[in-house]
């Protein structure tokens, strides 16, 4: 930005310095008076109608910033009832649903303000993260190219960078590159577009150059977390962990609500085995972000790995794998980690044997496996009969990927799983969860993520 304004600036003096030295000659002033001017048409006065579905939009986004969705909703979906043009109230119903990981909800909500003004932008890019989610990574590059094609919007940067991202998800690389490329031709003080491209970069296992390239970032924007969590990912890959624990530090002292910096501490954590220090940076990765399956996945393993300690530590954990699944059903992971979870004591058996069960008939599970939750339902049954609870074995829990003594594969996944969500909607779109690639944990990449459209 410093370069644009600095251009502008430049630009600004040469006109007036042209207009100084002008050797146009004077013209007479004119003697007679002025024509009358047309006075200014009256305001169209606003109707009792229109007055009281602003004060309902205004009633609804107040509900929103204090947290209370329910009644937020239920304002938006009065205005959107009353006007179904609204675009803005059908835009943050679908804010609202994300927010709440009602991910189909919220494709429904994006898709109504689509077909409305196919060009809204953080409607777009919504729209779009919501596909890199759901790994549907060739429709989000259909949907960000059909936007770049609307009149106008040819070189939207957040479309580009959008774009970027989901080419890379892709495996594109030399389109992804070619992308940021683009973007930076026509704004060269885009760090987004740095970051982006940086990330094509450590993909390919180039990680000087991607530092190389983080650091142009930083200079544009010092402030940025999601620098300094990419830079993070670089120095796990390169073995230094004491360095990128210091970059996942920064990016959530720069921000304390950027979900991909606390994933990564979160992860780093499970991967030492710090169980306790890995659930307090999951619990608030989980609360800013509730859509992320992988968040709640990793939140679990770290309730999980109490469970010997704290039984009530091994509910917490089954639900937090339960909700995993309401995200991705039949995830094989959640399935034979709640089943193991909800082992630990009585009140969660009923549960412990259907998932224990359904773990067993996954065409996934070996035939070690299987032994062990025969095993598992056996000793249960027993337990059921005598009346006495069944102590869980010491260090028994869910099969969990940080148990590879933080060589960092873990991690790998993390951000392998994360990236889908990085860059999101627009400045002034409806709040919608942020997600960016980072390199060992949670990357960050793409735009921002929106806040509710405010203006109705």
């Amino acid at each position: 930005m410093a370069f644009r304004r600095t251009f502008a600036a430049a630009t600004l003096a040469l006109t007036a310095a042209c207009a100084t030295t002008s050797q146009v000659k004077p013209t007479p002033v004119a003697t007679a008076a002025p024509a009358p001017t047309a006075p200014a048409p009256a305001p169209v006065p606003e109707t009792k109608k229109e007055r009281d579905l602003r004060e309902t939009f205004a009633q609804a986004i107040a509900a929103f910033d204090a947290g209370d969705y329910a009644k937020a909703e239920e304002g938006f979906r009065e205005v959107v009832a009353k006007a179904p043009q609204s675009l803005n109230a059908q835009f943050n119903l679908g804010i609202i649903a994300e927010r709440q990981g009602r991910l189909a909800d919220a494709q429904a909500a994006y898709e109504k303000v689509r077909f409305l003004e196919p060009g809204h932008v953080p409607t777009l890019l919504n729209l779009g993260r919501l596909y890199r989610v759901q790994e549907k990574y060739e429709e989000a590059i259909s949907l960000y190219e059909a936007g770049l094609k609307v009149p106008g919007r040819e070189h939207e940067a957040s479309l580009l960078n959008n774009l970027t991202v989901a080419y890379r998800l892709a495996g594109k690389h030399e389109q992804a590159e070619a992308t940021a490329r683009r973007v930076l031709a026509r704004h060269p003080d885009d760090a987004e577009a740095y970051k982006n491209l940086a990330l094509v970069y450590y993909d390919q296992g180039k990680y000087r150059l991607a530092e190389l390239v983080l650091a142009n970032a930083r200079k544009l924007d010092e402030k940025d977390p999601g620098i300094y969590n990419n830079l993070g990912m670089i120095y796990l890959k390169l073995e230094d962990r004491p360095r990128a624990l210091a970059q996942f530090q920064k990016a959530v002292s720069l921000d304390e609500r950027f979900a991909p910096g606390y994933l990564n501490l979160g992860a780093m954590a499970l991967a030492w085995r710090d169980y306790a220090g890995a659930e307090r940076s999951f619990s608030k990765a989980v609360e800013l972000d509730p859509a992320s399956h992988e968040a709640w996945l990793y939140y679990a393993y770290a309730l999980d790995g109490q469970k010997g300690r704290d039984a009530k530590k091994g509910i917490a954990a089954g639900e937090a794998f339960e909700k995993v699944l309401s995200l991705r059903a039949e995830q094989p992971e959640a399935l034979c980690g709640a089943g193991w979870a909800y082992a630990v004591e009585r009140a969660g058996w009923d549960k412990a044997e259907g998932f224990l069960q359904r773990c067993k008939d996954l065409g996934s599970t070996s035939a070690q496996d299987k032994q062990m939750i025969d095993a598992k339902l056996q000793g249960i049954a027993a337990m059921r009969k005598s009346g006495q609870p069944e102590p869980a074995p010491e260090g028994e829990k869910a099969p969990n990927p940080a148990a590879v003594g933080g060589s960092g594969s873990m991690l790998d996944k993390v951000s392998d799983e994360a990236a889908p969500q990085e860059g999101a909607p627009a400045e002034g779109a409806a709040p919608s969860s942020e997600a960016a690639p980072s390199g060992e944990a949670a990357p960050v990449e793409g735009e921002p993520a929106a806040e509710p459209l405010k203006a109705e």
